[in-house]
């Protein structure tokens, strides 16, 4: 059954930082849904209101223009060890970019990564558990590598080019703000 929550619990927190992927959903207010997989040391609990997730380079940037036209976002975890459960935080999110001034202040919560494209800080509304007996079990062998590795090797000229010629629009033709 599920249960619902103001805010994080200390049980929460500590299931969140067990997780290896996490999941972003987003929407604008017309358009696609976007649900994206999450993973690397990308996210932290800034308290039991507020996360903070380093979004870093990939081949869409969906979130970012759903937030800039309708700010709600859906994270979502699930135990893939252990036992069931799935964890969903509900809220407003706000972009931070590596031109504003709060970024140096929420960069240095995360380990330099390359790549690092935007920070989303959310503010939670609501926290939901439920069962998630019909998630599969499955077992962590490591972290990915290529996408580092990748954007190393761009380095960072290459990867503001990549940025303005393929995460400045949406699918759907919508600016992300990059």
């Amino acid at each position: 059954m599920a249960k619902h929550f103001t805010e994080l619990e200390a049980a929460h927190r500590a299931f969140i930082e067990q997780q290896k992927v996490f999941f972003v959903g987003t929407a604008a207010p017309e358009g696609r849904v976007n649900v994206s997989p999450k993973g690397q040391d990308t996210l932290r609990v800034l308290d039991s209101r507020r996360v903070a997730w380093l979004n870093l380079t990939g081949s869409g940037n969906e979130t970012a223009a759903h937030l800039l036209e309708q700010n709600r976002m859906t994270l979502m975890f699930c135990a893939f060890e252990g036992k069931p459960n799935i964890l969903r935080l509900y809220g407003t999110a706000v972009i931070f970019h590596p031109r504003d001034a709060e970024w140096a202040e929420l960069m240095a919560l995360f380990p330099p990564l390359p790549g690092a494209r935007q920070i989303f800080v959310m503010d939670l509304d609501l926290v939901t558990t439920s069962c998630g007996m019909a998630v599969p079990l499955m077992d962590f062998r490591s972290e990915r590598d290529e996408l580092n590795h990748s954007l190393e090797k761009k380095g960072p000229a290459k990867v503001q080019e990549y940025w303005e010629q393929r995460n400045a629009l949406s699918l759907d033709g919508k600016p992300t703000g990059i």
